[in-house]
């Protein structure tokens, strides 16, 4: 079959029931959105997740009180080079009381505090068990006297986390999957007021596939025009957020990145759910 006619007939059958047009383009709108606005949180949970994976991987290590501070450097260097770590910053006693004072408003005597090592990890290691083996290891180094990092707190964020993350696909996934049944349905309707059309066009001859191709091309219309409407809604929806806080969604690829899956994921819901559609209701059509 020459492509100009499949597109042609395609289009033409947009014209010719706009009403139906509308309701199935309609329906993959409100379906696109709704999947818009879910990977916008999905996005920025992950967003939320690095940061606050970035803040637990921070382990404090205590050094011995005697040991000098060019053995104290030496091993926080030593300490940089541990699989996971970051940056390993020396924490004079000095800077120790400079914080706790700045932290809690008072001051205290020489001696009282200890110089440490802080170490920032990668947010990938900032689990229980990481951190337990990287505990474990720095409490050998000589000149260790402790290891501390809040274990029952990372273990928690670590669960709520994996919890949000599983929750936040298995929505996306359920939208998706009523997306497409919702499409599938609209247009099955919109096939089902022309299965005359279809039984002549059967009755002359045509094969399944001669009577699909025009009608996956009219879903992938519908789907397109649907895939714009959504991305200037969400745009929209996004604009609105950025004025009534500025502080958030300022990652630009993140803000792009639904508006350019709402495009081809309507072309996509709008072939697959015409597909869906067609691919029983066209053989079982009746012939007398």
């Amino acid at each position: 079959m020459a492509l100009p006619y499949v597109v042609r007939e395609g289009l033409a059958n947009v014209r010719r029931a706009p009403f139906a047009a509308f309701a199935s383009t309609s329906a993959m709108v409100v379906s696109l959105v709704l999947i818009g606005v879910f990977v916008f949180l999905s996005l920025y949970l992950r967003t939320v997740s690095d940061y606050v994976g970035n803040r637990l991987g921070e382990v404090e290590v205590y050094l011995d009180p005697g040991l000098d501070s060019l053995s104290a450097r030496a091993l926080a260097a030593r300490s940089a080079t541990l699989p996971g770590v970051v940056n390993a910053r020396f924490i004079s006693e000095a800077e120790a009381r400079a914080e706790f004072q700045q932290e809690f408003g008072e001051s205290v005597e020489e001696g009282v505090l200890p110089t440490s090592i802080r170490l920032r990890l990668n947010p990938e290691y900032a689990n229980p068990d990481s951190l337990q083996r990287l505990a474990s290891r720095l409490q050998g180094y000589r000149g260790v006297d402790e290891v501390e990092y809040d274990e029952d707190f990372v273990g928690k964020v670590q669960r709520n986390l994996r919890l949000l993350n599983t929750a936040g696909l298995g929505i996306v996934l359920l939208v998706v999957s009523a997306a497409l049944f919702l499409v599938a349905n609209t247009i099955r309707l919109t096939v089902y007021a022309r299965r005359l059309l279809i039984r002549t066009m059967k009755l002359v001859g045509a094969t399944d596939r001669f009577i699909r191709r025009p009608f996956l091309v009219e879903g992938m219309v519908q789907g397109g025009i649907a895939g714009v409407v959504a991305a200037l809604v969400l745009g929209a929806l996004l604009a609105g957020v950025q004025t009534w806080s500025p502080t958030l969604f300022t990652n630009r690829l993140y803000n792009m990145l639904p508006l350019a899956i709402a495009l081809v994921l309507g072309l996509f819901l709008g072939w697959i759910g015409t597909y869906i559609a067609l691919r029983r209701f066209i053989r079982n059509v009746a012939l007398h």
